[in-house]
């Protein structure tokens, strides 16, 4: 799952949301004259505070990713290996905290920790599958993903890389796009017409062009959530948004990974 979760709808909801002392999304750049503010108003979102909570989220992730790993079934030269069913759950608990998040963002801090359970025990799974196939694939998976982040940091801070409205616009629509290819890429294979989809994990030019193309669009996803909790921080959204904003930047790091594990098996393979 992408970001276009971080979008301008969710950003207003939460600074209309009932009992927040922040001021409406329409006039919140008019001075405030109405008194000094209390000290429960100063429960804001901060950078720090987002940082934080994603950090306890991604420890959870990589803890279950180890207990993924651990519990992966060994696999065999020449037959099909099973995943757990457990790793299916894992996949289905983190979708349905994942949807319900996006109509309660509040609710974040509880929901997005069971995501990091669910997610990060699927994670251990799926990567151990790849490392049996391709030996050392996940380091260079991980390495690649913690190089294009860290890139992606320094160009929005520079801001050599600039998110304005049209660029946001563009990021979420073909992330949406993408998301809806996939779905549509996985009921084609669920009728038996896989050959049509054949190039999504071939070693070919045009899966590999494909799968460039899907690590980019996670990338930009990146600078989205960097600018979503700088505008956060800055607008004072609930505290709860920075559970809210670690979950989302997650979410986007875990696509990105994945993304990494398709490219560098289909170049391994060339």
């Amino acid at each position: 799952m992408a970001n276009p979760i971080l979008n301008d709808k969710r950003w207003n909801d939460a600074a209309r949301n009932p009992g927040w002392g922040a001021p409406d999304p329409e006039t919140r750049r008019t001075p405030i004259t109405d008194g000094p503010v209390s000290p429960w108003h100063s429960e804001v979102m901060t950078v720090s505070g987002t940082l934080t909570a994603s950090g306890v989220l991604m420890v959870i992730l990589l803890a279950f990713a180890v207990v993924g790993w651990q519990a992966a079934p060994e696999s065999v030269p020449g037959e099909v290996t099973k995943f757990p069913l457990l790793a299916i759950g894992g996949v289905l608990v983190g979708f349905g905290c994942a949807i319900a998040m996006y109509f309660r963002p509040m609710w974040a801090k509880f929901l997005a920790p069971a995501y990091a359970i669910g997610q990060g025990f699927f994670l251990g799974v799926i990567s151990k599958s790849y490392e049996d196939f391709q030996d050392g694939i996940v380091l260079q998976a991980v390495g690649a993903t913690l190089g294009v982040f860290i890139v992606m940091l320094v160009l929005y801070r520079t801001r050599i890389l600039k998110v304005t409205d049209k660029f946001r616009r563009i990021v979420i629509t073909a992330t949406l796009g993408l998301m809806l290819f996939y779905l549509v890429s996985f009921v084609i294979r669920l009728i038996g017409g896989s050959g049509s989809v054949s190039f999504l994990n071939s070693a070919s030019g045009v899966g590999i062009a494909f799968s460039l193309f899907a690590a980019g669009l996670a990338a930009m996803n990146l600078a989205l959530d960097f600018d979503f909790i700088e505008r956060g921080s800055k607008q004072g959204l609930p505290k709860g948004m920075e559970w809210f904003a670690g979950f989302a930047l997650m979410v986007t790091l875990v696509w990105l990974y994945l993304e990494m594990l398709r490219l560098l098996s289909k170049l391994n393979r060339r």
